[in-house]
């Protein structure tokens, strides 16, 4: 449904939003995220661009949240790392579906409208939330497994 750097992005972007300690490096949030490294430097520089994460220099820099989590949409991170693409037309280049989509199409766009719509309405804070309140089902954010039986 979301590209593995859309999720990494999210997971990265909950990691930012439970922090409570100031900046934090690309290192600290991989361990907490589970996102490796490297790939997640690329994640937030996109993040970064996208005026969503804010980074600072020095020995007590790092990256943080440039917006309150309220303020992030699930949509507004999902597209800074993997751009929304809406079905418009036929994605088979099918002549005869010009001017309107065949019946796949149609409802996969239909289904598509309404994920955009949850994403969009889901904010960080509601992930942020979630996570605290999952008791690290699945070792997220900053949990494991075993921490949550204890």
């Amino acid at each position: 449904m979301i590209s593995q750097t859309a999720e990494y992005a999210l997971r990265a972007m909950v990691c930012l939003g439970t922090m409570r300690q100031g900046p934090r490096t690309a290192q600290d949030i991989s361990e907490e995220s589970k996102v490796p490294v490297s790939y997640l430097s690329k994640i937030l520089r996109s993040l970064a661009r996208s005026g969503l994460v804010g980074s600072q220099r020095g020995p007590k820099g790092g990256f943080f949240l440039a917006r309150a989590p309220r303020e992030i949409s699930i949509l507004d991170v999902v597209g800074a790392v993997d751009p929304w693409k809406r079905i418009e037309r036929c994605p088979l280049g099918n002549p005869d579906h010009d001017g309107a989509l065949c019946s796949l199409h149609t409802e996969l766009a239909k289904a598509q409208s309404l994920i955009e719509e949850t994403f969009r309405r889901l904010s960080l804070a509601d992930l942020i939330e979630g996570a605290s309140n999952a008791g690290g089902r699945c070792g997220f954010p900053g949990r494991t497994p075993d921490d949550a039986a204890k």
